[in-house]
């Protein structure tokens, strides 16, 4: 194998066990002239800390810290090693020499000097357990090669640190070298430090000086997980991760990355491995350069501690150009804010930084060499946001994300212009709740549904447009994903598991045309059968007979139907009860509100009313929106037959008029609605008045035409009657329970509620027992396209939250 580097920080070596438990890591997973990259033991970093600011202010509190980090070392050193001197008289001469230092003036170089050395005592220790072990190892203290340029964070000089490493590399062969992290040098020889969690930065800049292509920085967790797994609980290991990505989430500052670590590791090409070292074999996250990947959001992310600087500028400003410079001011500066925000109307910049470095950024800002009218800082911010390679192009977790924090105290959301993330900062903490909800809805596993439409009619291609328009939302709402697979005529199909391309209403026709194969019904059946779906719906947008004796068929293999087509809900009640049963008996659900009233609620408001202990005395409407056309319109001054004959061609009757004059169309909606109302009725106990005779039944479409103006005459006389004593013509439909129906032309009072309706309207009255002295009315427009279509996608809805 190449040559690696490990990296382990200071829990993992907080103690004699942890160091011991090292060791075996190293030898288990590390091979000679491997390089081993620690950060200083436990708590040994803050100790250095307190003990520099309580050397100022508090001496005793001094003294008793400095007890503690020589106490704490000295002990786990007598407990490693058989001989500790080697270590303990070098610790015990630099605690001297550090005590020096804070008599003097706390610089920074002071400062960093004494902070950093928790780094040399920890690798120097290691160093000598793993020799005792018969482990081959070598101490090397990083500022001997490691130099760079003091900024808001240090840079590493490539060039001039990679020629003081090879001698090192060269003269140590067949030996791990641990290498102190966290520490390096400035061209005076001064020490610096590379910000918390910076031995991680260390690892990886040293694997790219010294041309090693696998690191892998050991840690308390496994990997990176899909959100924080102390908090998630539902959280998932990433078993491996695009570098973008991952160098996004350590830009988010989250605490599992450095904010620099993985600059050499997209420069130089690295592949990183984060590994627990307290369960080594649970597995890992390994993060690479992987070709471009599907739009697709992986992390939930988020911080309870941002802080926002906000600029306000002149309005006689160029606020583009302003914004420009100001970009490349914060390059130069390297102060690249987490987020950033422009209101171009209000003259105002905000920018989006962890609390922990805002207050020197701040300080930075009053250099800025623009002209400003107004500076200010606040910290009571947090962030919560989505990772993922292309994720701002992936709308549907783009909408399941806004819709988890759409009640959320937002200040500004911001999306990264390589859309790799997006975030949202708010007003208050992220809570725990809110991070599972935004978790789990985002990544949990999603229901799929396949969707065939049956039809290519008018209503079909208007349900289409709407579902594609709604198909987001649907599934936002619902944590189902949809796929329209399947449209069907009367003589094609066009099929696919994948899905259909979007379908644009003009081109419809065009594009089944070029699409669409001959395929049997029984071929249609087995297609279905075999889909991969975890539900499957089929869409009856037909008024087929031959579709509605199918739907037997359709249950018994578990398939779900939403039904425009009146047929199989007015079918006569034993073949009803039949399609009933197979439903329930496969468990699966046939919706059919969208049968009767078009977008009005009948069915549903007979059946909710009905679930509620209500009981349905009578249901009186206007069950046929083109006979209401029809005597809205006639006035006797043209032939009735003429009126027909217009409103066919307009589509403003069923394909076959004689559905609609033969009564056929209102009986079985009003059998429809009064068994929604629980009633077993059945299409012989309806009286239906029809308004041509039987024998036009069985002539051609033409021949019927030709015939129809046999009725004018009894039409004009019935309407003549009507008008003579004051009242007009309707056609309508009539149930009163249990049994009690009739459907034909009524005489009625101008001012009667089933009087007034207009062309395009439906009008129903229910009575019932909460009902009986004031009726409901619904009322409202009847069932163009449009409101065929909605009911058509609310049945999807309602059924969607049956699963």
């Amino acid at each position: 194998m190449s040559k690696q580097l490990h990296k382990f920080g200071g829990n993992a070596l907080a103690d004699a066990n942890g160091i011991k438990q090292v060791s075996q890591l190293i030898q288990q997973y590390s091979q000679a002239e491997d390089l081993i990259v620690v950060s200083a033991m436990g708590k040994t970093t803050n100790l250095l800390i307190d003990w520099v600011q309580f050397s100022q202010k508090n001496p005793l509190e001094a003294n008793r810290t400095l007890q503690l980090i020589r106490h704490s070392y000295l002990t786990h050193a007598n407990s490693l090693l058989k001989n500790p001197e080697k270590v303990t008289e070098p610790f015990l001469a630099e605690i001297l020499h550090l005590s020096h230092l804070l008599d003097q003036t706390i610089t920074e170089a002071v400062y960093a000097e004494i902070v950093g050395h928790g780094e040399i005592w920890s690798a120097r220790l290691l160093t000598a357990y793993l020799n005792q072990q018969n482990i081959a190892a070598e101490f090397i203290d990083a500022r001997t090669f490691l130099v760079a340029e003091q900024h808001i964070l240090p840079t590493i000089k490539v060039e001039l640190s990679q020629q003081a490493l090879q001698p090192i590399l060269q003269a140590q062969q067949q030996k791990r070298l641990v290498i102190t992290g966290y520490i390096c040098r400035n061209l005076q020889g001064e020490t610096l430090l590379l910000g918390r969690h910076g031995s991680d930065y260390s690892a990886t800049q040293i694997a790219a000086l010294a041309n090693i292509e696998q690191v892998t920085i050991w840690g308390e967790i496994a990997g990176i997980y899909s959100a924080d797994p102390n908090l998630v609980r539902n959280a998932n290991l990433l078993p491996l991760l695009r570098v973008d990505e991952a160098t996004e989430l350590a830009r988010l500052s989250a605490p599992i990355l450095h904010p620099n670590s993985l600059q050499p590791v997209n420069e130089q090409k690295l592949k990183l491995r984060l590994r627990s070292y307290i369960q080594a074999e649970q597995g890992y996250t390994q993060v690479e350069h992987l070709l471009a990947s599907s739009a697709q959001g992986k992390i939930v992310t988020h911080h309870n501690h941002i802080g926002l600087i906000e600029l306000t500028i002149a309005p006689n400003q160029n606020i583009t150009q302003w914004q420009q410079q100001l970009e490349n001011w914060l390059q130069q500066q390297q102060l690249i804010p987490l987020a950033l925000s422009i209101n171009t109307s209000e003259y105002r910049i905000k920018l989006v930084y962890p609390n922990d470095i805002i207050d020197p950024i701040f300080i930075q800002f009053k250099q800025l060499p623009l002209p400003l009218e107004s500076m200010s800082i606040r910290y009571d911010l947090s962030m919560i946001g989505i990772i993922g390679a292309n994720i701002c192009q992936n709308s549907l977790q783009m909408m399941r994300f806004f819709q988890q924090i759409k009640n959320q105290p937002i200040e500004l959301i911001w999306q990264s212009p390589q859309n790799i993330s997006v975030l949202a900062i708010l007003r208050q903490a992220v809570s725990r709740e809110l991070l599972n909800k935004v978790h789990d809805d985002l990544f949990r596993a999603h229901k799929t549904i396949g969707l065939v439409v049956l039809g290519k009619g008018e209503i079909a291609k208007t349900w289409i447009q709407l579902y594609q328009q709604e198909k987001e939302k649907m599934a936002a709402r619902s944590h189902f994903d949809f796929a329209l697979i399947g449209l069907v005529s009367s003589q094609k199909a066009w099929l696919d598991y994948q899905g259909l391309p979007t379908l644009g209403f003009n081109q419809l026709d065009e594009q089944f045309a070029q699409h669409a194969k001959e395929l049997v019904p029984d071929q249609l059946l087995q297609w279905l059968s075999l889909h991969p779906f975890d539900e499957l719906v089929i869409l009856d947008i037909t008024a087929s007979d031959f579709v509605a004796h199918h739907y037997i068929d359709y249950a018994k293999y578990g398939f779900h139907v939403v039904s425009a087509n009146k047929r199989a809900a007015g079918f006569p009640l034993a073949q009803f009860q039949q399609i009933q049963a197979a439903f329930a008996q496969s468990g699966s659900y046939w919706l059919y509100n969208a049968t009767v009233g078009g977008g009005l609620p009948i069915n549903n408001t007979v059946h909710d009313l009905v679930e509620s202990g209500d009981k349905i005395i009578s249901i009186e409407g206007s069950f046929s929106n083109s006979l209401a056309w029809l005597f809205y319109q006639y006035d006797g001054t043209i032939p009735f037959s003429q009126l027909v004959e217009q409103a066919w061609l307009q589509g403003l009757t069923e394909r076959d008029p004689r559905e609609d004059l033969f009564g056929y169309d209102a009986l079985r909606k009003l059998v429809i609605t009064a068994r929604s109302a629980g009633y077993n009725i059945d299409n012989h106990q309806v009286k239906v008045q029809s308004l041509i005779p039987a024998h036009l039944a069985e002539c051609s479409i033409n021949d019927f035409f030709e015939q129809l103006s046999i009725i004018d005459q009894h039409i004009a006389q019935q309407y003549q009657e009507a008008k003579e004593d004051g009242k007009i013509l309707r056609y309508i439909a009539k149930f009163h329970a249990p049994d009690q129906a009739y459907i034909g032309l009524a005489q009625l009072d101008p001012e009667e509620n089933l009087a007034k309706i207009l062309p395009g309207e439906n009008i129903f009255m229910l009575k019932s027992q909460w009902y009986r002295d004031n009726p409901l009315i619904i009322h409202g427009p009847s069932s163009g396209k449009a409101m065929s279509a909605g009911a058509i996608l609310n049945d999807l809805n309602r059924l969607v939250r049956l699963f």
